[in-house]
C-alpha cells in the first residue's frame, strides 16, 4: 500500500488532511476527504498511474467535500459517505459551507455505507465504523492488515472534533471514541481529519483513564 496525505488550505481552519490510499498491485485507488485543491490531487493520481475507485466522505462538513465533485468529474470513482451524513451535503445550515465561506456544494453520492461495511481495493480491506459525535453519520475507516484508521474529525492527537455544531453530540462522540476506537489494537496509526497522526496508545489514557495526553 502506499499512502499520500495532502494538506488543503480553504479557510482560516486547520487544513484539512486529503489522503490518497494506493493498492500497488491492482491500482485501485481510493481518496478521503478531496476538500479542495484538486489539480493536486489529480497530479498525484497521474504519477501514481492510478485507477480512482472511491472518492470517500468521512462526513458532511464544507471543508471535507468542496473538491468531491471536480474529483468525480475528472477521474471518476464512486462517491461514498454514511448514510445519515446523506442529507447534510446538500443543506447548508447542516455542511456550514456558508460559515466556513466556501460556495455552496450540490452533490449527489454513488453509494450510502452502515456501520461494519467493508471497502476493498485490490487486496486491502478497510472497515467502516460509524463515529457519530461531530455530526450524526461521521464514520472511520479501520485497515487491520495495515494497522491505521482514518478517523475524520471524530478523534484528533490529543482531542476530539467539536460538539458545538448542527447534529452533533458530546456524548455520542465521548460514546464512539471510547467504545470504538479505543478497542482497536494499540499500534493502530490514527490519521485524523486534522493535524498530525498519533497512535491508540496514546490517545487511549485520556478516554479510559482520564489522563492529559503526554507532550
Amino acid at each position: 500500500m502506499i499512502l499520500k496525505e495532502l494538506k488543503i488550505n480553504l479557510w482560516g481552519g486547520d487544513p484539512t488532511n486529503c489522503y490518497i490510499v494506493f493498492d500497488e498491485q491492482s491500482k485501485e485507488t481510493m481518496v478521503i476527504d478531496p476538500a479542495g485543491d484538486v489539480q493536486k490531487i489529480i497530479e498525484m493520481l497521474d504519477i501514481l498511474k492510478a485507477n480512482l475507485k472511491y472518492i470517500y466522505i468521512t462526513h458532511c462538513h464544507g471543508d471535507h467535500i468542496g473538491g468531491v465533485q471536480e474529483l468525480k468529474d475528472k477521474k471518476g470513482g464512486k462517491i461514498l459517505i454514511h448514510r445519515l451524513d446523506e442529507p447534510g451535503l446538500n443543506d447548508q445550515s447542516i455542511n456550514l459551507t456558508e460559515y466556513i465561506g466556501i460556495e455552496p456544494v450540490h452533490l449527489k453520492v454513488d453509494s450510502i455505507v452502515d456501520d461494519g461495511d467493508f471497502l476493498h481495493l485490490g487486496s486491502l480491506e478497510f472497515q467502516v465504523i460509524h463515529t457519530p459525535g461531530h455530526t450524526c453519520g461521521c464514520s472511520s475507516l479501520y485497515c487491520e492488515k495495515e494497522k491505521l484508521l482514518f478517523s475524520g474529525d471524530t478523534l484528533f492527537r490529543g482531542t476530539w472534533g467539536r460538539t458545538d455544531l448542527p447534529t452533533s453530540s458530546f456524548s455520542e462522540i465521548m460514546n464512539s471514541i471510547s467504545n470504538k476506537l479505543m478497542k482497536l489494537p494499540e499500534d493502530t496509526i490514527i490519521y485524523p481529519g486534522h493535524g498530525n497522526s498519533t497512535l491508540i496508545k496514546e490517545e487511549k489514557p485520556i478516554y479510559l483513564e482520564l489522563k492529559p495526553r503526554l507532550p
